[in-house]
């Protein structure tokens, strides 16, 4: 980290600006990066509504400047650039970076005002279907460079927007491999979430995974059905936990429930909410799930589980497909194929542990080689100086 950071100012200032610092991949690329700039001497804010994972930007030196960036009222939208042409100009920032569409707008405008390099990353597939779409998903685009989180993405960005490819710049989004390491993580802890769960001791069942807010895009539903034609094949040698916040889609939530119920399911498919402790969420079961049906730009919940020596099953399509080596890390399958899902989640219980723990291993060399957060701060702040560079 140090090389790319002796290129930074002493005195770097980052903004970035998100919607919120609730959860998920965008929220912890901003945390990774601010603590990043932090390490290196460099000073870091965040322009956002607030959100769970605020004590940990905190905790690491950065600052919150808590504002409804969130919103897309065009007057909310004009006040909040005029809240942070004030933050830009009093705090001396370097670079402003927005993660998302929404705040881009507002953090564009406050950008040019103080004529402050502003980049953005790309962290989803925006869809377009009319000419207005477009033009609200290119407002990612406008800055002094683009920021694609996989291969995929910076894909869809020079399909959909007419930007020259120079200034579109892949970095995979990381993993901290300090908090995903299977030798840290206390068997306590992994214990502990296993009677959280309801899992008894002893339970010899093969247990998967599915982390994840509830949404129904997740593909919680597929899994469900896939569990029913497990169970109706014969097979009792199965625990399935949906891990995850249904952040007000209580209906949809409910909708899992109800499906769980008709298939007499409950014994074997367990909605357990909220998890702070991933990597010993993912010991303590054998394989991970990710069944989106529709095709995420990146996929860290792909790639976690396998740092944390797990193999995958995850829908092939997205750039999941990237980080996925087909039967030897896991398995890509037809995104809502409840029948594809049960053969192949049968197959990974009939490999036996050995095979799976290989699998997880190799999973566990690769995806650290490719995919560390380390890695992924290091090429941004590499993209921060190329930008600094390009305007002096």
């Amino acid at each position: 980290m140090q090389g790319a950071v002796s290129i930074l100012p002493p005195d770097f200032t980052l903004l970035q600006v998100t919607p919120e610092l609730e959860t998920g991949g965008a929220e912890q690329t901003t945390i990774d990066v601010a603590h990043a700039v932090i390490a290196a001497g460099g000073k870091a804010l965040v322009a956002a509504r607030g959100g769970r994972m605020v004590s940990r930007l905190e905790e690491d030196g950065g600052r919150l400047a808590q504002m409804p960036v969130q919103s897309k009222n065009p007057l909310v939208m004009l006040g909040n650039a005029a809240r942070l042409v004030d933050l830009i100009r009093r705090e001396r920032v370097s670079i402003v970076h927005a993660r998302s569409r929404a705040p881009a707008f507002s953090a564009l405008w406050a950008a040019h005002a103080t004529k402050t390099p502003f980049v953005a990353t790309y962290h989803g597939i925006y869809k377009a279907n009319n000419g207005l779409k477009r033009w609200y998903n290119a407002i990612m685009t406008k800055g002094d460079l683009v920021i694609a989180n996989s291969e995929y993405t910076r894909d869809h960005i020079l399909a959909e927007h007419a930007i020259d490819p120079e200034r579109v710049v892949t970095i995979p989004r990381g993993v901290d491999l300090s908090r995903f390491d299977p030798r840290v993580v206390a068997p306590a802890r992994v214990e502990a979430l296993r009677a959280a769960w309801g899992l008894p001791e002893g339970d010899t069942r093969t247990a998967f995974l599915l982390g994840g807010r509830l949404s129904p895009i997740k593909g919680h539903l597929t899994i469900v059905e896939a569990a029913r034609q497990m169970r109706q094949a014969g097979r009792e040698d199965f625990v399935i936990i949906f891990a995850g916040d249904d952040q007000g889609r209580t209906e949809y939530r409910e909708e899992i429930l109800a499906a769980i119920a008709a298939g007499g399911l409950d014994d074997a498919v367990k909605v357990v909410g909220h998890c702070d402790d991933m990597p010993a969420a993912f010991l303590a079961c054998d394989i991970a799930l990710l069944p989106t049906l529709k095709p995420e730009s990146f996929g860290r919940a792909a790639v976690e589980p396998q740092v944390m020596e797990r193999p995958v099953i995850v829908s092939g399509h997205g750039g999941a497909v990237e980080t996925v080596v087909e039967g030897e890390t896991g398995w890509k399958i037809p995104p809502g194929d409840a029948e594809a899902w049960a053969k192949t989640m049968t197959e990974a219980i009939d490999l036996g542990g050995v095979r799976r723990r290989a699998m997880g291993q190799f999973a566990a060399s690769r995806a650290r080689r490719l995919y560390s957060v380390d890695a992924m701060c290091e090429a941004t702040l590499q993209v921060y100086a190329r930008v600094l560079g390009g305007r002096r």
